[in-house]
């Protein structure tokens, strides 16, 4: 379908690709790799026509469609999302125009016998063809079915697009993109203002998609559900690999792997030859033996192992100060903007060392409920903060609210108190602000560095609350791993809000779910409430069928209610968490068991007195089971 042949994109001196070539295939699913700044977005943009490359060319035949989704973009306004949206279907009204002027022409025309009036047929013959493979008879109903797939509701339809935020109106242009039905979508992070609801939605309209689909992306789990192809963009040169994204991570290092010895071998090749070299050369009967040898290390292709970049973030929380058992109480917490009731009546209790996330879809209440909790805005009902609570709030927005005309060092140093203020080179060391990075000033920073300016000013003191809304975003794959990584070590409490999947799994197992007003609580992980949700929204779906078809089917007797059906999955999953809860008690019990009878033992208990890391273990495990066995009563409390 398209074909990119030789292609070489240079400029100040500097080479990005270096004589590339590979073929982009029919309902090819291909997700770009590399690091930062490897030139995926430069590649898609040379795909789509809107860059040219230094040398090279891309192929493709005349009648290719090619749809482009860049990151960053121009919205257009004064017009309702619906007509926006419908603007997508240009080519449609070009071509009902024709057809009203050819039915014009074919209705005065007399000349029924001559070649002009057999083409005109012939056109209008094409065009019907081609209006019904794009849909155009029931266009209306594809428009709201795409914008309600990724998140609009009906009533949204009538309003202006200056009113929704830049998140949204990229939703619109995503919509107008698949109303065109591409043979190419090129897509360039097109998750990142995409909720929970609306990126499933996506990947399931990717898997009936008929074209060929290029993306970018720094959501593992939509790469992987998404794609069947990984093209790696490494040292001026693409690898690919036809596979999805975590596969090629295996690959990809295996590669290295017989790079490395395949280098390891050449060199042991070339140091024998050197060493024959020095040997003879002085030696005039050997002379052309060592010229010889010359020539041929001349002619020999070195084997070139791929740079790894190793460049990552590395941070721990700092210990959290003591809190209370209870940090959070909220009871018939709401919130209105005007006459818009957003949520109401929320009430649930956090304890000490929780990991609870909010979700649902965009415009629900999360970062309202996180502003709440933070006291940023008025509300109704009550959230009252436990015993010796300190509480640290990464916002969503929290980069753009650095001061622009500081340098990375000095919007850190004025926030340090104590000891800390000595540690503030190394701490922004840490976050990948080395040398002459720290002064550099916020204004010149890429949204991935301000995103990890803004997580740096969370390290300042030691909190025990950490409110965290959509922390991932602009992170890299790499510095998300290692947030995630810091956040489940994290011994205090974290509220947080987040639409990747694969981050919060692993980190949160208790979900407050915020859905048409209300504030649900599932005891899950995200994989088992993104099931539930998969399985709600199927029967919506179908129940959608029914009511437009006006099927009348009567229910078997025995056959279960959608009621009936979502409350045992609940009970499926509590019995679940119950059952993992059962296994950690008995794991701590056997822990905590050796550690008594190490202590019954007068030897060793004189060898452990002053092991205060032994006792410290001990003291660990008891609070461990502790809250075990509380969460245990209350899920049995739920399961009953």
């Amino acid at each position: 379908m398209i074909s990119v042949n030789g292609v070489t994109v240079s400029f100040g001196g500097f080479t990005l690709f270096d004589n590339i070539a590979f073929l982009i295939n029919p309902k090819d699913r291909i997700g770009l790799a590399g690091k930062n700044g490897a030139g995926k977005s430069t590649l898609l943009k040379i795909l789509s026509g809107q860059q040219s490359p230094t040398s090279g060319d891309v192929s493709m035949p005349k009648s290719c469609k090619i749809g482009y989704l860049p990151q960053d973009m121009i919205h257009q306004h004064g017009r309702t999302v619906f007509d926006e949206t419908e603007s997508a279907y240009e080519e449609i009204r070009l071509m009902e125009k024709r057809i009203d002027d050819i039915n014009h022409q074919l209705e005065t025309r007399t000349d029924y016998e001559s070649d002009a009036y057999s083409r005109l047929i012939e056109e209008q013959t094409e065009i019907y063809t081609r209006l019904d493979v794009l849909g155009a008879s029931n266009r209306n109903e594809e428009i709201e079915k795409i914008l309600k797939g990724l998140g609009f509701e009906r009533r949204d339809f009538d309003r202006q697009t200056a009113e929704f935020s830049g998140g949204w109106r990229m939703r619109i242009e995503l919509a107008k993109l698949l109303l065109q039905k591409p043979d190419v979508l090129l897509l360039d992070e097109p998750t990142n203002h995409l909720d929970i609801e609306a990126i499933m939605w996506l990947e399931e309209f990717m898997e009936t998609f008929n074209g060929a689909v290029v993306l970018i992306s720094h959501d593992k789990t939509f790469l992987d559900n998404v794609t069947n192809r990984t093209i790696e963009i490494s040292n001026q040169k693409i690898y690919d690999y036809k596979t999805n994204y975590s596969h090629y991570l295996v690959l990809r290092q295996e590669r290295r792997e017989q790079q490395e010895n395949a280098a390891k071998n050449q060199q042991k090749i070339i140091d024998q030859y050197q060493t024959l070299i020095d040997k003879n050369r002085a030696k005039a009967s050997k002379a052309a033996f060592a010229q010889s040898l010359i020539k041929k290390l001349d002619r020999m292709e070195r084997v070139e192992v791929d740079e790894e970049d190793n460049a990552a973030m590395y941070f721990r929380f700092p210990a959290p100060a003591h809190s209370g058992k209870i940090v959070l109480t909220v009871e018939h917490a709401g919130k209105k903007y005007g006459e818009k009731q957003i949520f109401k009546d929320a009430n649930f209790i956090i304890t000490k060392g929780e990991k609870i996330g909010l979700v649902g879809r965009n415009g629900e209440g999360k970062s309202t409920m996180m502003k709440m909790i933070a006291k940023k805005i008025e509300f109704e009902g009550r959230v009252i903060q436990g015993h010796s609570v300190m509480m640290g709030y990464f916002e969503q927005d929290q980069e753009e609210k650095l001061d622009p005309k500081k340098t990375v060092f000095e919007t850190i140093d004025e926030l340090a108190v104590g000891d800390v203020r000595k540690q503030v080179r190394g701490l922004l060391g840490s976050f990948l602000f080395r040398g002459d990075d720290i002064e550099k000033k916020v204004q010149v920073l890429s949204g991935g560095e301000r995103g990890r300016l803004a997580l740096c000013k969370l390290l300042l003191e030691p909190y025990n609350l950490l409110l965290l809304d959509e922390p991932t975003n602009h992170l890299d794959l790499r510095s998300k791993d290692i947030l995630k990584k810091a956040l489940i070590d994290y011994e205090g409490t974290v509220v947080m809000v987040s639409h990747d999947r694969d981050f919060m799994k692993g980190i949160c197992n208790r979900l407050f779910e915020f859905r048409e007003g209300q504030v649900k609580e599932h005891l899950c992980d995200i994989e088992d409430f993104m099931k539930l949700r998969k399985v709600e929204r199927l029967n919506e779906l179908d129940l959608d069928k029914k009511v437009k078809t006006e099927a009348k089917k009567v229910t078997a007797p025995d056959e279960k209610s959608e009621t009936e059906k979502q409350k045992e999955a609940e009970q499926k999953q509590l019995r679940s968490l119950v059952k993992k809860t059962e296994e950690s008690i008995e794991k701590l019990e056997a822990e905590i068991k050796l550690c008594d009878e190490k202590l019954a033992n007068p030897d060793e208990y004189h060898r452990l007195m002053n092991d205060q890391a032994f006792f410290g273990k001990y003291n660990q495990l008891k609070k461990d089971l502790e809250k075990e066995m509380q969460k245990w009563e209350d899920l049995a409390a739920k399961l009953a």
